[in-house]
């Protein structure tokens, strides 16, 4: 190979060699990222809202109608009747699927719905939830074979749990919080559970025997873990097919409105009867404090059954001995 050549070469070498350290040596700007956003430490301040609008609560709830039914009474067991809660219990579960707080069940669905709510809007479809009728169920008659439990139709192991609890195991009457029939307590927003679906109870009771949440106040959370901690599934199963069955008309059994309002008004005492203690009692009201009161006299004994105690419908198939 000629000198020449050899020189060629070698200066091509030398030039890709210096444009490749020229290229690895220059510096290309990065173009200006956004500026970054920053959050506050503390958290953000709570929202706040009145009491709810029933009528856009109405129009809020076309939402909720394909898994909870347009009036609240859903007919997918999976799915919790609303109809017929307390405004105050519908906010704030609402409130906790929003924040995450109850994550469990079918929370992964509830949560991109209420992220949608403000407060208002909870407490709105609160009060118009809490204007519609709850539907009801059936609970369950079949007879029990075994166990301890035996010979008792299932719903009735609910049923004296439900109504009398069981005090050698430290577990309350269900009926202190949520009422007989089952229509709940607006106050302290215990819920609405007369009628609710069998399975969706079932679920929120095997949940709270769990004893696992991940609320930030745990108090009623905590409640309801501790009466449901010694259930049996059994006795679990049964209080759901037991709440199921019962009815909101149970309080109105027995009642004739044509005779309530054909009832005589009571007769005015006169004035020279005063009952004793009257002169106290005006003495008392001068002063500010609550008066005394003679105690009322018993009322007669009537033939009637009691219209306050509600009883489960259940599927019993009528006497074959009666026609």
């Amino acid at each position: 190979m000629s000198h020449a050549r050899v020189l060629g070469i070698a200066g091509l070498v030398v030039f890709a060699a210096a444009a490749v350290a020229y290229a690895q040596t220059t510096v290309t700007p990065v173009p200006d990222a956004a500026p970054v956003e920053t959050s506050p430490l503390e958290p953000a301040a709570p929202e706040h809202a009145t009491w709810g609008d029933a009528q856009n609560g109405q129009t809020l709830a076309g939402t909720c109608a394909a898994c909870h039914g347009l009036d609240g009474n859903s007919e997918i067991p999976m799915y919790p009747r609303l109809a017929g809660q307390s405004e105050r219990y519908t906010a704030h579960q609402l409130a906790l699927f929003k924040s995450g707080e109850r994550n469990d069940g079918m929370a992964a669905v509830m949560k991109p719905f209420a992220d949608m709510l403000s407060a208002q809007d909870a407490h709105d479809l609160g009060a118009y939830f809490a204007t519609q009728k709850s539907g009801a169920g059936v609970a369950d008659d079949t007879l029990v074979t075994s166990g301890p439990y035996a010979d008792k139709k299932f719903y009735e192991i609910g049923e004296k749990l439900f109504r009398g609890g069981d005090p050698a195991r430290g577990i309350p009457a269900c009926m202190a919080c949520h009422g007989p029939a089952g229509s709940g307590n607006p106050g302290p927003a215990y819920p609405h559970v007369g009628g609710q679906h069998a399975d969706y109870a079932k679920q929120r009771l095997e949940l709270y025997r769990a004893g696992t949440t991940s609320r930030t106040d745990p108090r009623l959370f905590n409640i309801m873990a501790s009466i449901a901690k010694p259930l049996t599934d059994e006795e679990i199963g049964s209080l759901a097919s037991y709440m199921q069955g019962l009815h909101p008309t149970a309080d109105d059994i027995g009642v004739d409105p044509k005779a309530v309002a054909m009832a005589p008004a009571p007769v005015a005492a006169a004035d020279s009867a005063e009952a004793p203690g009257a002169e106290a009692n005006a003495d008392a009201s001068a002063d500010g404090s609550a008066p005394e009161t003679a105690p009322e006299a018993a009322p007669e004994p009537t033939t009637e059954a009691p219209a306050t105690e509600a009883t489960p419908a259940t599927d019993a198939k009528p006497d074959d001995s009666q026609d």
